[in-house]
Parts: C-alpha cells; structure tokens; sequence
C-alpha cells in the first residue's frame, strides 16, 4: 500500500508558480517538475512534460521512455512556435510496480529515499555539482556558489542526442519513504532537516509534507516549493 502527502507553493519571492506535480498511487507514478522560461513558458513547460510523461507511462512505455518523449515533445513545442522564448524542465520522476521502483531525473530537481536514515537517490545535472565531482569545491561551497543554478541537462533545453537521463532502480521495502521535490526545497532545508521530518511516524505523509513546506517557507521561501512524500506500508 502507498501512502502520499503532496503539495506546492509559490513561495514568498515569486509571483508565478512554474513547477507543476503528478500523484497517481494506482498508476504507481510520483513526478514533480520545475520549468524556466520567462512570461509563462516555464509554466508550459512543466505541464507540457508531466502530461507526456504520464501519457507515455499509460501507454505502457518505460520510465526513461516516457521523459524521453517528453523532451522531444517540449522541442517540438519550441520548434513550432517561433516566437517562442526558450523553454525547458527539470524532471524527477518515481514509479512503483509490484515489489520493485524505478526512478528518473534529468536537472535538479530531487528523489530521497528514507529507510532507518535518508539517502539521496539522484545526483544534480548542474555546473555546482560538476564542480564538487572534480573536487574543485566541497557540498558547503555548492550551496553558496552564485552559479548554484545553472544546469547541464533540462528536457526542452538540451538537444535530446545530448539529453542524459538518469535511472536508478531497486526494491520495495515495508517502512521505506520516497521524496521527489523541486530545489525550491532542498534549496531552503537541509539533509537533516528533511530527515527529521520525514522521519516522523506520529504524522500522516500529508502532515509531514505540510511541515516540509513550512520549513522551507520558514527558511525563506526564495523559490517555488513542490513536494511529494510516499511512503511503502
């Protein structure tokens, strides 16, 4: 059984909310989006990829086929619209089938997996987190950096003979709990933090998402904030 909270804000800088968020527990899909663009391209963006991403999983299409074509419909998109202002997507996307899950993402925006500590599952497509694998600078600096925000990969942006999306897989546990989010979030709440909400066995996945987004409001709220929590019972 999955249990799953799950929720959005603008936050407290911005007027326009540009990321966007599937839940379905029977179609076993988890995705959160976060679009850049300008005017409201951002906005179409996320929604542009979620819908494909969730049509391609209906269809039967495997996860990384499924955002695979996303990509190449938000390109299409642009490519159609001439006056279009470039548009793209973060992408981090779960899907749970019987015993097992499999995750997807492309930019960065995050999957967590809890069980008896946190563990973070995917890896930032950015220029920061380039930057910390060659050593050049540790997480503390990553945080501060002033180009913390420039990607490498985003559906939309990237050229898809160039679009790197990555997967990891694994199996179900009783007690595990999975967290997708945008960087709205873990921009604002650090590891422990998120930890020790999640954590929480006295709440309900919806109240411990509620008090993730409180957190990062509480922190500042810079960006928009999307999440969801689902947890394997």
């Amino acid at each position: 059984m999955i249990e799953f909270g799950h929720g959005t804000h603008v936050g407290l800088r911005r007027t326009r909310n540009e990321d966007t968020y599937y839940a379905d527990a029977a179609l076993g899909l988890f995705l959160v989006a976060d679009g850049m663009g300008g005017h409201q391209h951002g906005e179409v963006a996320s929604a542009l990829a979620r819908d494909a991403i969730v049509d391609g999983v209906r269809k039967g299409k495997s996860l990384a086929a499924a955002v695979h074509a996303a990509a190449a419909r938000l390109l299409e998109h642009t490519q159609r619209y001439d006056d279009a202002l470039p548009m793209g997507t973060t992408v981090a996307a779960i899907r749970f089938a019987e015993q097992d899950y499999e995750v997807a993402w492309v930019g960065d925006s995050r999957i967590y997996q809890w069980k008896n500590g946190l563990r973070r599952i995917s890896h930032d497509h950015s220029l920061v987190q380039r930057l910390v694998e060659a050593g050049t600078i540790d997480e503390t600096q990553a945080k501060r950096h002033p180009q913390r925000n420039i990607l490498t990969q985003a559906l939309g942006i990237t050229a898809l003979e160039q679009l790197h999306i990555s997967m990891a897989k694994g199996r179900l546990e009783p007690g595990m709990s999975f967290l997708v989010c945008s960087d709205g979030l873990t921009e604002e709440v650090n590891d422990a933090r998120l930890e020790a909400i999640i954590a929480r066995r006295d709440l309900a996945a919806q109240e411990c998402l509620d008090h993730l987004l409180l957190a990062a409001l509480e922190e500042g709220g810079s960006d928009n904030i999307t999440a969801i929590l689902a947890r394997i019972h």
